[in-house]
């Protein structure tokens, strides 16, 4: 019988051999649909989604008993990371409750970032899960990014369960995290019980505000119509394992058919980074079908698709977080669902982000790679590059996209992107701007390596590189560069900006009548700075020198407003003309004036503009009537 069975085997193999590859690949769908036994489940992918600093990770390190939240950058998830839950485990953690049977081999659960700027990655995440945890924080209520996170789920109806974390924050609760929270609810303080009833319908009001009706899990008649919440701490670990176990009984119960292991690779790569002695690896999420030593794969790459062979498939000991390095297992076959590490040549350029194919048949390859170039050139097109701007560069498409929103949302213009390691060939696109504006001559460089030759050559053309692993302070130091800038070009520009004023002379203070003339006047309007030239428009537009000085009450001031009276020395530099005198040349009746030109006023226009207010600008228009400036 043995033999028999190997031989129809074979048959098949070389019949799906002889079709086309189209065909091919269908007839392979279908095969995988027809053999699927409804008692082999795959493990559900959990996202675990919510507001930044909500405690997602820390619910996880506690899930995992690990500690990645203190590794990250700011303690922020800035990448996406994947842990396995064997099934031994979760029950372990819920001995003390009453557990349902459990046919699912464990859980694989994905930790998503909870940035607004990283909407993308988080959109990333939950296409990849079955079912999501949302973490709400009790102190908080719902927050900005919980409610684009529940919208991101209502979207892709994935069913969620909402985790109320901090409850350890209540006052005076009392830890016990070996009972059932239910219990350890009615077990606290009246007053602790208060509270928790109180914050806890809030937050219910909260989720009710966005049209879904939610209720406290043990209190849920129905699952289907009500999201079930429960109330959680990940520093005590009260209620987690309340929401293991919820989270297994759920999925098994509303995800039935979905859960069915199919032979069909469905698989996403979710990120692409060096790790010593294993060269460039490729993380990927493996939702259903294998992968095996010795696969071709097809992976869309930076320049476009392209198949490599995989030389180990690594996993992270279970319970362990796929972002924290540590010492991998190595497979011959790994099976859905897992989040693995493939090792393979030339995967440097892989994009996170996009599907990953497995080809049995060489002639399979270029179809593949022609679909996954299709899938690319469709992301791609979604990042529109301006002509001016600054250039970016991200570790991965998500966090690419990440960065550019938030540099949209900034209103800073980008005008070419990249994905990896900083290397000459960036900066030399990036010097184009030194051209075109100095201020994007630069290079937003986020959670990449800059190459040695990459700096030198920046620091000898001028371009800036500003590096950082979280996106806010790669904002800052930009701002902070365009700020200085921005200083260095008013210093630059200082001497040709002229300020618009009208002075009246104050006849009881005429101190000296000739070079230098020493005089009180009184700011009718305008502002008058020292190094301001002045002219007298009603006596032929006499110009009778530059300010050099203010003074009021013996002080020396830089500059003075409308309404100011204050002493001025004006000296006649730079004319070449013979001094002029206070009472011959112009006097009391005389209105001062400050001497506008057109090129004063495009340097208060492109440098000043901040220094001006709104008077200054409709005594500039009044001004350019008097000197018939265009």
């Amino acid at each position: 019988a043995l033999v028999s069975t190997q031989s129809t085997g074979e048959d098949s193999e070389s019949d799906e051999e002889d079709l086309p590859v189209r065909e091919r690949l269908e007839a392979r769908k279908e095969k995988a649909e027809k053999n699927k036994d409804p008692n082999v489940l795959r493990a559900p992918i959990l996202c675990v989604l919510g507001h930044v600093d909500t405690g997602k990770t820390t619910i996880l390190d506690k899930l995992r008993k690990t500690n990645v939240q203190e590794g990250e950058a700011g303690g922020i998830t800035q990448q996406i990371g994947a842990t396995n839950v064997p099934i031994e485990n979760i029950k372990r953690e819920c001995s003390h409750l009453n557990m349902p049977e459990l046919k699912i081999p464990g859980m694989l659960i994905i930790d998503t970032p909870g940035h607004e700027s990283f909407s993308n990655l988080r959109s990333r995440g939950s296409s990849l899960c079955d079912m999501a945890i949302l973490v709400v924080d009790i102190m908080h209520g719902l927050e900005q990014q919980t409610i684009e996170s529940i919208n991101l789920l209502k979207k892709r109806r994935t069913p969620f369960i909402i985790a109320l974390n901090k409850i350890d924050r209540l006052y005076e609760w009392k830890i016990m995290n070996k009972t059932p929270v239910e219990e350890a609810v009615k077990k606290q303080k009246k007053i602790t019980r208060d509270e928790f009833t109180d914050r806890a319908n809030q937050a219910i009001l909260q989720i009710a505000e966005q049209g879904l009706n939610a209720k406290l899990f043990y209190e849920n008649p129905d699952v289907r119509s009500y999201i079930s919440v429960v109330p959680v701490s990940g520093i005590s670990g009260d209620g987690m394992a309340d929401l293991l176990c919820l989270a297994c009984e759920l999925s098994q119960r509303m995800l039935g058919p979905q859960l069915i292991y199919r032979d069909v690779l469905e698989a996403m790569v979710l990120e692409v980074k060096a790790i010593h002695g294993l060269g460039t690896t490729v993380d990927i999420i493996l939702k259903n079908g294998q992968v095996k030593e010795g696969d071709t794969v097809v992976l869309s790459g930076i320049e476009g698709a392209f198949s490599t062979t995989v030389r180990a498939v690594l996993t992270p000991h279970p319970m362990k977080e796929m972002r924290v390095k540590n010492n991998f297992v190595q497979h011959k076959v790994v099976q859905a669902a897992q989040g693995i590490k493939i090792c393979a040549k030339d995967t440097d350029k892989t994009l996170a982000g996009m599907p990953v194919y497995i080809a049995k048949y060489p002639d399979e390859c270029e179809v593949l790679i022609e679909d996954a170039n299709i899938a690319l050139k469709q992301e791609l097109k979604s990042i529109k590059v301006g002509n001016e701007g600054v250039y970016v560069q991200a570790s991965t498409l998500g966090s690419l996209e990440a960065l550019l929103q938030f540099l949209k949302d900034s209103k800073i213009k980008y005008s070419g992107v990249s994905i990896g390691p900083v290397h000459k060939k960036d900066v030399m696109k990036a010097s184009v701007m030194l051209e075109h504006d100095k201020e994007f001559a630069c290079l937003l460089a986020f959670d990449v390596k800059v190459e040695r030759e990459a700096q030198e050559m920046a620091d000898s053309l001028g371009v800036r590189i500003f590096t950082a692993d979280i996106i806010y302070h790669l904002f800052d130091q930009f701002m902070g560069y365009k700020e200085e800038l921005k200083q260095r070009r008013k210093e630059e520009n200082k001497h040709s900006a002229v300020f618009p004023c009208r002075l009246r002379v104050l006849p009881t203070c005429i101190f000296n009548t000739r070079d230098p003339i020493v005089i009180g006047v009184t700011v009718i309007n305008g502002v008058l700075r020292t190094g301001t030239p002045l002219c007298v428009p009603s006596k032929d537009f006499c110009h009778i020198g530059v300010c050099t000085s203010l003074e009021v009450n013996n002080k020396q001031i830089e500059m003075a407003h409308t309404g100011q009276d204050v002493c001025i020395k004006v000296e006649n530099i730079g004319t070449g003309e013979a001094p002029k005198l206070y009472g011959r040349h112009f006097d009391e009746n005389d209105v001062i004036v400050s001497k506008i030109t057109r090129d004063s006023i495009d340097t208060l226009k492109e440098y000043f503009r901040d220094d001006m207010t709104k008077e200054n600008w409709k005594l500039i228009v009044e001004l350019k009537k008097i000197f018939e400036i265009m």
